[in-house]
């Protein structure tokens, strides 16, 4: 079977922009429509592919949070916490499942569009700086998590993991992060940011998984053996890269807001309006 090197590489930039974008607050599908317009790897296959390498960041998830999932399963039938952290994840996954098997065909067919995109974006990074309270002055002996109701992942209620359910909805339409929704959400709802981004994982892992084991299903008529080796490409660096990222970002959350990404985030948002003005990408899915 002969190999084209050229689409492997692409391949491989793809599963880097995959991992290291998927969980952050700035959107992977923005960000992976952008760079496969610009390197031409934007076919019906290639829509297919970006959506099953998020497999492979999900597997970085799973190997940095292992000893928690694995003592969560293994404590399971004894353990309330673990109970209620299993239920939790499950009530934030239903309302997603729902609203794409409703609404994602029609949301693919009219609302990914250049202005569609653009205005999420931007619109996300304002929705960021007022979460953050940007601009908003704090006493001096405030800590950061007094304005949070919710300090550990194991306090959440059945209600808390809902709300979080519903904002993840919001990543249905192109261009809004689906970890910035969830993440960005919980905090409005009273989660502190570490909570809100641990949980923001958690709920990851079912959710990608799911996508890309439907789209794989659902799309199996565009792939052949031949695409083996392509695939494989791009779950490594997913993986490797996602892994990379996942970890950086904890620490980072420690000690920092998110307000870089929501400026980020607005820049991002006028890069798509500049580049849809001059038709240098594709924007039509």
């Amino acid at each position: 079977m002969e190999i084209d090197v050229i689409l492997l590489l692409k391949a491989l930039l793809m599963g880097v922009v995959e991992g290291l974008t998927e969980f952050l607050p700035i959107s992977s599908t923005g960000h992976l429509v952008l760079v496969g317009s610009l390197i031409e790897f934007d076919d019906e296959r290639a829509k297919v592919f970006d959506i099953a390498i998020q497999s492979g960041a999900i597997f970085a998830v799973v190997l940095v949070f292992w000893a928690k999932i694995k003592n969560t399963f293994l404590s399971l039938p004894r353990s309330r916490t673990a109970q209620r952290l299993t239920i939790n994840v499950c009530i934030a996954f239903v309302p997603a499942v729902i609203m794409g098997l409703l609404f994602g065909h029609w949301i693919k067919a009219h609302l990914f569009t250049p202005w569609v995109v653009a205005s999420t974006f931007i619109i996300g990074g304002f929705v960021i700086l007022w979460v953050e309270g940007w601009g908003r002055p704090k006493p001096l002996d405030e800590h950061p998590n007094d304005r949070f109701r919710v300090l550990n992942v194991e306090s959440m209620s059945g209600l808390d993991a809902l709300r979080v359910g519903l904002v993840q909805c919001l990543a249905m339409l192109p261009g809004t992060s689906r970890s910035g929704a969830t993440i960005i959400g919980g905090m409005w709802f009273g989660l502190s940011r570490q909570v809100a981004t641990e949980f923001s994982f958690f709920l990851a892992i079912p959710t990608l998984l799911g996508a890309g084991v439907y789209s794989l299903y659902k799309e199996r008529a565009l792939l052949s053996v031949h695409d083996a080796p392509l695939f494989l490409v791009g779950l490594v660096m997913s993986f490797l890269s996602a892994w990379v990222c996942v970890r950086w970002l904890l620490k980072f959350i420690s000690t920092h807001d998110f307000i870089a990404f929501a400026y980020y985030r607005i820049a991002f948002g006028v890069l798509i309006l500049i580049s849809a003005h001059y038709q240098w990408v594709q924007w039509s899915h």
